[in-house]
């Protein structure tokens, strides 16, 4: 019990969390917000990726409630409604890029350390957990699914041996501290694939992709064997996509449990009511096709943007009517001030929440 409250403590201090002492019969730290408040932490995901918080919190970035009120933003989250979070894990984020390429990562932030250690705090809230493997030191999406500089020379076989050891010590000392993981993302936003050249899709190398993803998500059931395995690409609103990919992956023998989206309208020069709508028919399509459920990942828009809450509960509220949509996420919502350069979260520049949370209260 004693290295478990060290553990604690240690987190507490690094991340500028507000836990408070241990109970002397209990594990789980106590949480100063709302202790007598029932949350349902059940049913339809409503979700956040909150993957940047650590690195926020050693910036100094704090956290207020719409009266200004200062809050452990995990906790603040869950009153805001949110009842699961999203967590990446880059393999070795200090061989990142150079910063004038944008992101750079420098001291590990979204490494195995940091991931078990905001897992913790999430699971000591009760949230529900996803964990999103990009596979890559650094960011991957469908502009850049580089290999980790570790895995650079690996033949084929050996990067399949890479992917699957990797998923298993992740989810390994996060299943050591007791922590129950529902869903896991093998690769981000693996729209041409992942672990470029070998598993690039697009240029041909179906097969190969099929190959790392099942690598993956055999690790994966085999340290959660109930856990929902994610395949996630972006563009939700545009079918073709999925309809190539998941072909794809079927014809090769490839395995996944759920077809995870992404959807970021611009509203200067989209109409975000056709791109929900056309992202909704996309799931119900999905799941007639596939038979497999599917699930919003990644959703945003500009937090300033004046029908931002509108979007978020017409996106929601359809959402919830596909029997097989299992929630929907929204990607670091607790990022203000144009954090990393990004603009699409729920909080306004003063730290406190926007309306659009609403949309996750109902």
């Amino acid at each position: 019990m004693k290295r478990f409250k060290n553990i604690l403590m240690a987190s507490a201090l690094l991340c500028g969390a507000f836990f408070t002492a241990c109970d002397d019969n209990d594990d789980k730290p106590v949480f100063p917000e709302n202790q007598d408040q029932a949350y349902d932490m059940s049913g339809f995901a409503k979700g956040a990726d909150v993957s940047w918080l650590t690195e926020m919190e050693k910036e100094g970035y704090k956290f207020y409630d719409a009266e200004g009120n200062g809050h452990e933003c995990m906790s603040l989250l869950r009153d805001l409604g949110m009842n699961a979070i999203r967590l990446r894990v880059w393999v070795n984020p200090d061989q990142g890029w150079s910063e004038e390429e944008g992101f750079f990562n420098p001291g590990g932030w979204c490494d195995k350390d940091d991931v078990v250690t905001k897992a913790w705090r999430a699971h000591n809230l009760g949230y529900r957990i996803m964990i999103d493997f990009h596979y890559s030191d650094i960011w991957a999406d469908p502009g850049r699914q580089e290999k980790p500089a570790a895995w650079a020379d690996l033949s084929f076989d050996e990067l399949k041996q890479a992917v699957a050891d990797h998923t298993t010590e992740v989810l390994s000392a996060i299943k050591a501290r007791g922590i129950d993981v529902e869903w896991v993302q093998v690769g981000n936003e693996t729209r041409t694939g992942m672990l470029k050249p070998d598993g690039a899709a697009s240029s041909g190398k179906t097969a190969n992709f099929a190959q790392l993803v099942t690598a993956g998500y055999d690790a994966v059931k085999t340290i959660y064997p109930e856990a929902k395995v994610i395949v996630h690409i972006d563009q939700g609103n545009n079918p073709n996509r999925y309809i190539w990919l998941f072909d794809g992956l079927k014809a090769d023998g490839g395995k996944w449990d759920v077809i995870g989206m992404s959807l970021y309208p611009e509203p200067d020069t989209e109409d975000w009511r056709q791109l929900n709508n056309d992202c909704i028919a996309n799931m119900k399509s999905l799941i007639e096709r596939y038979h497999t459920p599917v699930m919003m990942c990644e959703l945003g828009i500009y937090w300033n943007y004046e029908e931002a809450e509108e979007f978020f509960t017409d996106f929601m509220t359809k959402a919830k009517e596909i029997d097989q949509c299992l929630g929907v996420f929204t990607w670091e919502p607790q990022s203000y001030g144009g954090w990393k350069g990004y603009h699409k979260g729920l909080f306004d520049d003063t730290g406190k929440p926007t309306n659009a949370f609403n949309a996750f209260k109902r």
